[in-house]
């Protein structure tokens, strides 16, 4: 590209492109005939343009293809906004970055890629991260190869996937605890397109609590919260009901607060979560950190929980983790 300074009475053409604002054509437009009569009736001295060469590319058209090799699989391009092309969740799931190929890209000169942090949690129509091309022009030679970096997609949006949940409840509870309890995980449920098709007491002993985890397994479950679990105590009779049922403990306690003592097991490929009371549903805690992870079908092994002590206090300011099951509401909660 070549940077010209027009003096008034110089010819004026088509095609060129704007550094600065003139009335209302903005900086970096793109000359039309239409435009050029406009300048020519306005009043003015200088003009700063630019002139393309072969293997210049506008930001525009930059933009626009790069938004288009960076958009993956469940993320569309939306009208260019403020300079830069939005990355759009087209469907509600966790936010997916290949972060080593997205900074590849912004190792390209001219050229800034941004997203989300990685499982954000995304509902329809989001914008989950912008492409700018920086200057007014870019070379065709580094538009490719940010293209060829990215090919495939570098965001995504994973889906979540609807499952039929139960909620086992084997603290003593009034039926109006019980109750909200229910519709307080039911209407976090919906929110992943789930459903709580059950919510009962059970007693508190190894042998009617491996029974009722086996019967929801049958029954086709599968999630399971198991709430009022004392998992400090030794002799907890939750315990002891997972190794008669079967199932394995993947991690005891999670490291993330409040909600430390929730904990993961799994009866065969159905999770189980172990919450200590029934007031955890009402508000944000690592309960809101697991579920999302949950019903995106990931299985969270030791390792995986593990991860989620880097921004395991949760504060507003880590709340991109947490769903917005209410709006009004401030993410992870409902009140």
């Amino acid at each position: 590209m070549k940077l010209r300074r027009i003096e008034r009475g110089e010819k004026v053409a088509a095609g060129l492109v704007l550094t600065r604002d003139l009335g209302s054509l903005k900086k970096g437009r793109v000359l039309s005939d239409a435009d050029v009569r406009a300048i020519d009736a306005a009043a003015w001295k200088e003009l700063d343009v630019l002139e393309l060469e072969a293997g210049d590319v506008h930001e525009d058209v930059a933009g626009r293809r790069l938004a288009t090799a960076i958009a993956g699989e469940g993320v569309g391009v939306g009208e260019i906004d403020g300079g830069s092309f939005p990355l759009v969740a087209r469907r509600r799931g966790l936010v997916a970055i290949d972060a080593a190929r997205l900074r590849d890209v912004n190792l390209v000169p001219d050229l800034a890629a941004y997203a989300h942090p990685h499982d954000y949690v995304a509902v329809e129509g989001d914008v989950v991260g912008r492409v700018k091309v920086v200057p007014f022009v870019t070379r065709e030679q580094r538009l490719r190869q940010a293209e060829e970096i990215a090919s495939g997609g570098l965001v995504r949006v994973r889906p979540f996937v609807a499952a039929r949940a139960a909620l086992l409840v084997h603290e003593q509870i009034a039926e109006a605890a019980l109750e909200k309890a229910r519709r307080s995980f039911h209407e976090k449920l919906s929110f992943f397109g789930s459903r709580l098709e059950t919510a009962r007491s059970v007693p508190g002993n190894p042998r009617a609590l491996a029974d009722a985890l086996a019967a929801e397994r049958r029954a086709g479950a599968q999630l399971i919260v198991l709430a009022g679990s004392r998992s400090m105590d030794p002799r907890d009779p939750v315990l002891e009901a997972l190794d008669v049922a079967g199932a394995r403990m993947e991690r005891h306690g999670v490291p993330a607060y409040p909600g430390t003592l929730l904990w993961i097991a799994y009866l065969g490929d159905v999770p189980i979560l172990g919450a200590p009371s029934c007031g955890i549903f009402t508000r944000a805690t690592s309960l809101d950190v697991v579920l999302p992870r949950v019903m995106a079908g990931d299985r969270m092994g030791a390792a995986e929980i593990a991860a989620l002590s880097a921004g395991g206090i949760i504060a507003p300011e880590t709340s991109y983790q947490l769903a917005p099951y209410r709006k009004g509401a401030p993410r992870g909660q409902l009140d």
